[in-house]
């Protein structure tokens, strides 16, 4: 059985941009290998496939990739 690994990340200002959230969160090593895992198709956003690699995420959103789930939070 996989286990779900959840993350909460507080967002200082409005929004992060996706491919800066993976690096942020770990996920990525930097920010073209998080548009790299962007552009692979790999990430949901509240459900749906983004392949926006700065889509802009605000508090409120839930991020999925693999056995990760990031939800975002007002700082």
């Amino acid at each position: 059985m996989t286990r779900i690994q959840s993350i909460e990340f507080a967002v200082q200002g409005e929004y992060v941009e996706l491919n800066q959230l993976l690096k942020l969160v770990g996920i990525a090593d930097s920010g073209g290998a998080g548009k790299a895992i962007v552009a692979r198709g790999e990430v949901q956003v509240d459900g749906k496939p983004e392949t926006r690699k700065t889509c802009k995420l605000r508090p409120g959103q839930l991020v999925s990739l693999g056995n990760v789930r990031i939800r975002l939070v007002q700082a």
